[in-house]
């Protein structure tokens, strides 16, 4: 049959679905009916609703008699004269639809006389009758369609480009189209509705009739003066329309619209990604005014012009110094208002003394300092070889160890990438100062140490006098600070003399050293026995002085004593001195013709005596050698300690 959606009026809801299962219509049509159908009864009078576009469907609100010949539909015009359309027999089952144009293949009739109109048009909203005829009477019961069409979507068309305060402007006009019957447009402003108001909100509303479709067009105009407020207010319009179940609403897309007005204030801002400006940076000037369209140029004025520089809202300055700390302002064209702000340009100086690469001789001293410059307080802190130091560098005395890269930093917390760096490359220079040690090894060998300082490095060589061999080449510790040890084992056959040679561009150093063959356990330590080392070595000289002066003073006291007794015994015409350093010939006739018994006597005796003070004589040159060698080591080393 087509789609269902109809209203009408009846004697009941409940007959016109006994109505269409007597029809056999489908569920889903008597589902759709069930839905959109309700029944108003009316001085007799039934009502059927139909949408545009849908099918018209008439029950015949009059029972259908056992004796009926025939059924027709007709319809009443303006002026009450009838027009066929429609005729069923119920003997011939035949059905017959009059030559209507408007109806012309829209009509059916079934056989419970249900009349059903197809494309539901305005021009069937009219009174249609139903009339059954018998032999005995002829009945006839009226209905009444009312057709509705939904309108479409309201849309604000011609929408302005902006609006201003404190001008009545045209906002737009809101259309809806194609409803039946007509309906009433709405104004709103962020959901509520705006009331007319004469010079603030001014409204028209015109309908049009389509001659062609019977549809009505509903147009509403909306004058509008804005206020500040308005700049981001939404504005709807909707259409108010009746329909089968009554009175409904569609409203329209939201629309905003750019309200103009006048700048009340004017702001400069800075443009930077940091909150702190320095030394070398640029600064952009932006100035904004708060109306709507904003300003597009403005009067800037900076430190040190002599006038306003005239730009757009912004205004750029590059690589700026310190002197560009100050107060910028900038105003409208027209000076009337302007904004100022001021800007401090942070700046960070640093100066080191000395600097760069300083070449120092060991002990001297050396003045450091390092001074800073800067906006706020900074702050300051030393680096030695990738290290921090704890405390600022001072060199009363200079030492190897002093040397190194010094660096000097200051930074300010508070501004981002303000940090300045001086370097210093300190070199400590140093003749080569050689101190010896030996260690007695429990297999005879004998390691000797030469303990060596001096800056550039020196280059160490040995030399040995005597015979010997050396085990193992030279062998060098790390050089750290200036300071670095050479060694070498040797196992000597003899007493042999060890010499060890540094040298670097300023000087040649050497020391030698004593080694004897004896297999004794000696340990000499070069760091902190010396002192102790060096008062045993004055000790035992002091010892061998005495032994050998009370040697001499006790031969001289046993040749005195030997003279006294030869004079009282015999005469000798000799001088003392002469006894006491006999010529090689001693004995001499002619000066002492004495017998050759007395002479022989003397002979022997002074010869005794003559190799007591050789033997004397001896050991005092070998204690002297052993202690001028001493000397001479303890002054090398003396020499390397200092």
């Amino acid at each position: 049959m087509g789609h269902i959606n109809i209203l009408f009026n009846c004697l009941g809801c409940e007959m016109f679905i006994f109505f269409l299962s007597i029809l056999n219509v489908k569920t889903e049509v008597q589902r759709k009916a069930e839905k959109c159908v309700f029944c108003i009864q009316g001085l007799g009078l039934y009502t059927v609703n139909a949408i545009y576009g849908d099918t018209i469907v008439m029950p015949c609100p009059q029972e259908v008699p056992d004796d009926l010949m025939f059924g027709k539909w007709k319809y009443e015009m303006a002026n009450d004269s009838p027009v066929f359309i429609a005729f069923r027999s119920s003997t011939k089952k035949s059905v017959q639809y009059d030559d209507v144009p408007e109806y012309k293949d829209r009509l059916s009739l079934s056989e419970n006389y249900t009349l059903s109109i197809k494309n539901a048009r305005i021009s069937d909203e009219k009174r249609f009758v139903c009339m059954l005829v018998t032999e005995d009477n002829v009945f006839e019961e009226p209905t009444l369609v009312k057709v509705f069409k939904q309108p479409s979507q309201p849309e604000i068309i011609h929408p302005a480009n902006f609006l201003e305060t404190k001008k009545l402007k045209k906002l737009g006009e809101c259309v809806a189209r194609e409803s039946y019957p007509d309906g009433n447009i709405t104004w709103y402003k962020n959901g509520n509705v705006l009331q007319p108001n004469e010079g603030v909100a001014v409204m028209s509303l015109q309908k049009t009739v389509d001659k062609s479709t019977g549809l009505f067009t509903m147009t509403s105009s909306l004058q509008y003066m804005p206020k500040k407020k308005d700049a981001n207010a939404q504005f709807v319009c909707s259409v108010t329309y009746y329909g089968p179940s009554g009175q409904e609403t569609i409203p329209s897309q939201p629309m905003v619209f750019d309200v103009h007005y006048p700048t009340e204030n004017v702001t400069i801002n800075v443009l930077s990604q940091r909150n702190t400006i320095k030394e070398g940076d640029n600064i952009t000037l932006k100035c904004s005014g708060n109306g709507n369209p904003p300003p597009q140029e403005f009067l800037f004025y900076i430190p040190g012009e002599p006038g306003a520089i005239r730009s757009s809202d912004t205004h750029t300055m590059t690589d700026v110094r310190r002197n560009a700390t100050g107060k910028y302002k900038c105003s409208l064209i027209d000076r009337s208002m302007e904004d100022s702000t001021t800007i401090t340009v942070h700046y960070l100086d640093l100066s080191l003394t000395p600097s760069g690469e300083v070449t120092k001789q060991i002990g001297d001293a050396l003045p450091v300092s390092c001074t800073i410059s800067s906006s706020r307080n900074a702050s300051v802190f030393w680096i030695k070889d990738n290290t921090r130091m704890q405390r600022s560098p001072s060199f009363s005395s200079l030492q190897y160890q002093d040397a190194g890269n010094y660096i000097c930093e200051t930074t300010l917390q508070e501004v981002e990438g303000l940090k300045k760096r001086k370097t210093l490359t300190l070199i400590v220079e140093g003749k080569p100062q050689i101190k010896m040690t030996k260690k007695t090894e429990s297999n005879k060998s004998k390691t000797i140490v030469c303990h060596v300082e001096g800056f550039p490095k020196p280059a160490v060589q040995w030399t040995i006098t005597g015979s010997g061999s050396i085990i193992n080449k030279a062998k060098e510790t790390k050089y750290v600070n200036g300071r670095f040890s050479s060694k070498i084992v040797i196992s000597p056959e003899e007493n042999v003399t060890l010499t060890c040679i540094a040298e670097n561009q300023l000087e040649r150093t050497v020391t030698s050293m004593n080694v004897s063959a004896i297999s004794i356990p000696e340990n000499d330590e070069p760091d902190d026995r010396n002192g102790d080392n060096r008062e045993k070595v004055n000790d035992q000289a002091k010892l061998i002085v005495g032994i050998v002066v009370g040697l001499l003073l006790a031969a001289l006291v046993a040749g005195i004593i030997y003279w006294v007794y030869m004079k009282k015994s015999k005469p000798l015409p000799r001088t003392v001195s002469h006894f006491l350093n006999p010529p090689s010939n001693s004995y001499s006739p002619n000066l002492c013709p004495q017998s050759d018994v007395n002479g022989k006597s003397e002979k022997e005796a002074a010869k005794n005596f003559q190799t007591l003070l050789r033997t004397a004589s001896k050991h005092v040159d070998k204690d002297l050698g052993n202690i001028e060698e001493n000397k001479k080591l303890e002054e090398n080393n003396h020499k390397s300690e200092a």
